[in-house]
């Protein structure tokens, strides 16, 4: 995908590109039968930080009215939600590929809505309630944690869990 001719929203979207590939590097080579495995019992695993990272992109395309472009799996919200507990496979969550398909498609789709997105848009209060209007009051820093930091930090525990689960490294 090109650049934006906006360069905010360029200096925005851009880490989540970086943020995409790393995110294929680190499943990759995951056997799908240990996807959703616990080598720790509070260590989230990969089928939970991917699905619950595929849910985000909707929220943002809704934060910045793009409604239309939000395409809903029924049922992820209760397994992936924040404040939903990561457990052990049991049957409850979808096959790796599934998953993947998911969060990859739907941060495409939000990456191509949002390289055309007007600059004037990230000025705008944020439209979200509690914690998260109070931290970020802006649109754009709101977007921003999303994009980038939030994904990170759950690319970051996919990292760990490789770890602990014999996989090693990445990069």
């Amino acid at each position: 995908m090109p650049p934006t001719a906006n360069l905010t929203v360029e200096i925005l979207i851009a880490p989540l590109r970086v943020s995409l590939g790393y995110a294929e590097r680190l499943a990759k080579d995951i056997p799908s039968d240990l996807f959703a495995h616990m080598p720790h019992p509070k260590m989230n695993h990969p089928a939970f930080c991917f699905g619950h990272l595929s849910l985000y992109p909707n929220q943002v395309l809704r934060m910045v009215g793009q409604d239309d472009l939000i395409v809903v799996k029924h049922g992820w919200d209760s397994l992936f939600k924040a404040g939903v507990e990561c457990v052990e496979q049991d049957g409850r969550y979808p096959a790796k590929d599934d998953i993947l398909a998911y969060y990859f498609e739907r941060h495409h789709s939000l990456l191509a809505a949002l390289a055309d997105l007007d600059e004037a848009v990230l000025a705008r209060e944020n439209p979200a309630e509690g914690r998260l209007k109070t931290m970020f009051p802006v649109l754009g820093g709101a977007l921003n944690f999303y994009l980038n930091n939030h994904h990170s930090v759950h690319l970051g525990q996919v990292s760990a869990w490789r770890r602990a689960a014999g996989l090693g490294a990445a990069m």
